[in-house]
């Protein structure tokens, strides 16, 4: 144990995690010039075309340092605020982190919130400013932040370029030299914690795991502690580029477990392996379920399409556990799934997933989130759409969840940046200055608000510079009311939606006016209303297509002009009754990007 290091490297999105995981790799020559290719952790096409990590990956090296071996065990985390909870697991199998900065960015929300996490569970960090080669870089404001921010010295702080691979080796040594060995006993009970799993279609599901105390040996009787079932080892092993068997792991190892899993439902991320005949005392603590936080409806543009969906949907869920979904269906869309997601980039996700992969066409609806609402006989329910809210008459109130909102800017902007939080009904709890032109702002604010575009937005009024990363604070009472649209009187449950009595009016009223100019016209008027409950609050009409019925009477009395056009209206009348209207895809979609 003594030669093995476990680390993570922890960063911003874009601060070159992968590019210095690639370097590594190679510097300890893990991987030959001729298998090397960029970002080599992130296995999806979606992961390279992006720049992003989606899923944790592990791998081990081997490095040679005054004539002795050391293991050392990196493990690659996400860097997006959506895959937190990944983070958090990832950081708990470690006893060191690399703090990657990016030297022309400097330090950013997720950078602070993920330096947090390591911190409580008392992880040596080695802070690393990556990018010098850049002409932009500006290594002295950058590294007096850091020094800020962990309270270490200037010397400490080692200046890379992941992309040419200067100062890669003194990452290597300072890893070697301040990072503890693991800590653990290979004799008491086993103990090991799940950070990460993969499927394999032949093979079921890979479990990744980090051995706390114990040791494992091929062909063991294992159990999982928080889904309580029991499996045989069938193959262990270590992490390389590619999967190495071995026939037994001890304390500090990481490595994967194979066991005929098929079920993703039963290997959760930040489970406790352990030995049927000898099982630990307690669980690895911090184990939490994973809990949706993003709610949209998903269904299939033909209707044949269902049980295929259902099938991509499974087969997704092996690979990306956090995700959940239900069926449900629909008066305007038919059958589909209500599907949770961790936030809205890991909703964009899974779209660009089901489509690459599986070739489904499908339809979103609006995203939402979780309400909790009360009925007068003290009830409560979880809504997660806006069909399922109890009818007014029996509405107590509702709660919505809150967070804890941190955004990182340059000082010029947090005007702006103030006006738009408040406008989403934010508070502000706090600012600080990290620099003299670098500030911390701190807002409470309901996670509804930031579902639509807030991201977006939030880039926008910064010119790219602010970063943003919320936590979950807990639910809070809201004046929320839904929001119908109706088409003709028949109302449209797909772009229902739940929103702040303040701003109903003006969502109703925008909603109206973007279906105007989206629904080709018919033989017949068309009435689009926003309503909320009966009391229609907007309206807008799409005009018939008409023929010029009195091209014929030229001159004349206006009598017989108004007589040939009311003989046309009481037709049009009629043909409305009769006919449908067909709200195109490109509506749905246009109310989700409502500005």
């Amino acid at each position: 144990m003594e030669h093995i290091r476990n680390f993570c490297i922890i960063a911003h999105i874009d601060h070159g995690k992968s590019t210095l995981a690639d370097r590594l790799l190679m510097a300890t020559d893990t991987l030959t010039e001729r298998e090397f290719k960029d970002q080599m952790l992130d296995d999806m096409d979606l992961e390279r075309e992006r720049g992003i990590t989606i899923k944790s990956h592990a791998v081990q090296m081997v490095y040679n340092q005054d004539n002795k071996k050391y293991i050392l065990n990196l493990i690659d985390t996400p860097g997006h605020v959506d895959f937190s909870y990944e983070v958090s697991r990832s950081i708990a199998a470690c006893e060191g982190a690399l703090l990657v900065v990016d030297a022309t960015q400097g330090v950013q929300a997720q950078t602070i919130s993920n330096l947090f996490q390591a911190l409580d569970h008392d992880l040596e960090i080695i802070p690393v400013l990556n990018k010098m080669d850049m002409p932009s870089a500006m290594p002295e404001e950058v590294k007096d932040q850091i020094v800020d921010l962990l309270g270490c010295s200037r010397d400490e702080i080692i200046e890379v370029s992941a992309k040419t691979g200067y100062g890669v080796d003194k990452v290597l040594e300072d890893i070697v030299k301040k990072i503890p060995p693991p800590k653990g006993d290979p004799g008491a009970p086993l103990q090991a914690l799940i950070f990460d799993s993969v499927f394999n279609s032949f093979r079921g599901i890979f479990a990744y795991f980090k051995i706390m105390n114990g040791t494992i040996r091929s062909g063991d009787k294992v159990k999982f502690v928080a889904t309580g079932k029991e499996y045989d080892a069938d193959e262990i092993g270590v992490l390389k580029i590619k999967f190495e068997p071995r026939k037994e792991l001890g304390a500090g190892d990481v490595g994967y477990i194979i066991s005929g899993i098929k079920s993703a439902k039963e290997v959760k991320v930040g489970d406790t392996i352990t030995h049927v005949l000898r099982p630990c005392d307690k669980a690895i603590a911090g184990f939490e379920e994973v809990k949706p936080m993003v709610f949209a409806g998903i269904y299939p543009i033909d209707a044949d399409d269902y049980e295929e969906l259902r099938a991509s949907l499974e087969k997704l869920q092996l690979n990306d556990a956090s995700l959940s979904f239900v069926p449900e269906s629909s008066a305007a869309l038919g059958f589909g799934f209500r599907c949770g997601f961790l936030g809205l980039l890991h909703m964009e996700i899974v779209q660009e997933r089901l489509d690459r992969e599986f070739d489904m066409d499908i339809i979103n609806t609006v995203p939402n989130v979780s309400y909790k609402a009360y009925t007068t006989k003290g009830e409560m329910l979880d809504v997660h759409n806006p069909s399922g809210l109890p009818d007014p008459t029996n509405l107590d109130y509702i709660e919505e969840p809150y967070i804890n909102a941190q955004v990182i800017c340059q000082s010029e902007f947090v005007g702006p940046i103030m006006t738009m939080c408040i406008e989403k009904r934010g508070t502000l709890k706090n600012q600080l200055y990290l620099t003299s032109n670098r500030i911390e702002l701190t807002f409470e604010m309901p996670l509804s608000e930031i579902v639509f575009d807030f991201y977006d937005k939030l880039k926008s009024v910064s010119k790219g510079y602010a970063s943003f990363d919320y936590h979950i604070m807990g639910y809070r009472r809201a004046s929320l009311v839904r929001l119908d649209i109706l088409l003709n009187g028949e109302m449209v449950d797909a772009l229902s939606a739940l929103i702040h009595r303040d701003h109903a009016y003006t969502f109703g009223r925008r909603i109206c006016e973007k279906l105007k100019e989206l629904i080709p016209r018919q033989q017949f008027d068309i009435a689009i209303q926003a309503a909320i409950g009966s009391k229609i609050i907007a309206r807008e009409t799409v005009k018939a297509v008409r023929k010029d019925v009195t091209a014929k009477c030229y001159g004349g009395d206006i009598t017989r002009k108004r007589k040939l056009l009311e003989k046309q209206k009481k037709g049009k009348k009629r043909m409305r009754q009769i006919g449908t209207v067909e709200v195109p895809q490109s509506a749905f979609l246009a109310v989700l990007k409502l500005d």
